[in-house]
């Protein structure tokens, strides 16, 4: 299909992208302002226990005690603070705790700080949402006060500063729209709540079973959600964003499906509800996701997981590829991750994921769907990409990654030929 879904955290495993942190970088002061330290220094224990008591007044919902830590004079930052805790009004949340990272410059007069927020909605986030913010602080007698308030370096926006978040929720899915329609939105948590039991069966493994999805108001604000460039996404219905795997030492962060208003219009019913459950699949599979998972097979496993059942043939979910094997031009490689760039030509990507989907086709026909879903843990699993898919290959369907791929390019020509 021209308009896909995307696993934008799989890109990049591991790692906490700049799309992972997308409603969490309402981030300014402390509920009350911030004591000096005998040396009139600022200190994180300082800074740490005026950002507690603002956490409680986001929760609580207590404009006064949020701004206090303001500088007064700061008429423009106020003000912007003061709407974005409006625009939280209908946001059920759960948590909201605020953690310093470090204080990075300090003069006497004026410091720097940088904090991760991190943020939970009720009934939805079995983890965070996590972003880190810059805070400016200036002292003034015996006090310390925000004068300024910025994203950190490599963080994203998010969608409360882009207008009035709307909230509608569905019977697994809750959607948070900017400048959305509350008719659009109830529709796009209908598709949500369908895609879930759908992928229940595809990947009957643990998962919350709840999906958060954010709709702003144009491809353009979307891709300030995901601090990426527009043109990235403008073929792109849907994008999820989250950390892949999630171990001990450092838990998984929350996922959020994020809808291109514009693209996602274009589908049919059809398309909207495989994009969704192609999105929602990665929800479920992310902690089974990890550096060592190819993006052929997160994307494919999203694919196979969104199409089975469908009644379609596989010229019909694949037309790109089928116009290469008819041409003489059969893949000689599974697709590489690089084929999968938001940047590269449309027909290239398409036939990336189509190559990928009949990859996770064949595991399911040939050895079943449950070692297709053990191959996928396997994988994941294992210490780093190296290796990663031959050592599965070999211990779940008892073959080789050359073997595999010989019998996916006949599996293409009898399928698409």
């Amino acid at each position: 299909m021209a308009v896909r879904g995307r696993d934008a955290g799989a890109r990049v495993p591991l790692r906490w992208r700049a799309a992972g942190p997308l409603l969490a970088a309402l981030l300014t002061a402390s509920a009350c302002a911030i004591p000096a330290d005998q040396d009139d220094t600022l200190t994180t224990g300082a800074l740490d226990a005026t950002l507690e008591r603002r956490a409680a007044a986001v929760l609580a919902h207590d404009r006064a005690g949020y701004l206090d830590a303001l500088a007064p004079e700061a008429a423009k930052l106020r003000a912007a603070q003061r709407t974005e805790l409006d625009r939280l009004a209908d946001v059920p949340l759960k948590s909201w705790t605020y953690d310093v990272k470090d204080i990075t410059e300090q003069d006497g007069q004026w410091a720097t700080a940088e904090v991760e927020l991190r943020y939970r909605i009720a009934g939805y986030d079995t983890a965070p949402v996590a972003t880190r913010r810059v805070l400016e602080l200036m002292r003034d007698g015996d006090r310390w006060y925000i004068t300024a308030d910025r994203p950190a370096d490599g963080a994203s926006g998010q969608l409360w500063q882009q207008g009035d978040v709307e909230v509608v929720k569905g019977d697994h899915s809750i959607v948070l729209g900017v400048g959305r329609g509350a008719e659009e939105l109830r529709q796009i948590a209908d598709t949500v709540d369908l895609a879930v039991p759908a992928v229940s069966e595809a990947w009957p493994r643990p998962w919350s079973g709840r999906v958060v999805v954010l709709v702003p108001d144009s491809v353009s604000s979307m891709a300030k959600l995901l601090g990426s460039p527009e043109t990235s996404y403008r073929g792109i219905a849907a994008v999820t964003t989250g950390e892949a795997g999630g171990t001990g030492e450092r838990p998984a962060i929350a996922d959020r499906v994020v809808v291109n208003p514009q693209a996602y219009a274009t589908l049919g019913s059809f398309g909207q509800r495989i994009v969704l459950t192609h999105e929602t699949t990665h929800v479920a599979t992310r902690t089974s996701t990890s550096a060592a998972t190819p993006v052929w097979l997160s994307e494919g496993f999203a694919d196979w997981a969104a199409y089975r059942g469908e009644d379609r043939s596989a010229e019909a979910v694949a037309p790109e590829l089928a116009d290469a094997v008819r041409g003489g031009r059969t893949p000689a490689k599974l697709p590489a991750d690089r084929d999968f760039g938001f940047d590269g030509e449309a027909a290239e990507l398409a036939g990336a994921y189509e190559g990928g989907w009949l990859a996770c086709e064949l595991i399911a026909e040939r050895w079943g769907t449950e070692k297709l879903i053990a191959f996928y843990e396997t994988v994941g699993g294992h210490q780093g990409r190296e290796g990663a898919v031959e050592q599965a290959m070999k211990a779940v369907l008892a073959t080789t990654l050359e073997q595999f791929t010989a019998d996916w390019r006949d599996y293409l020509a009898a399928r698409l030929g």
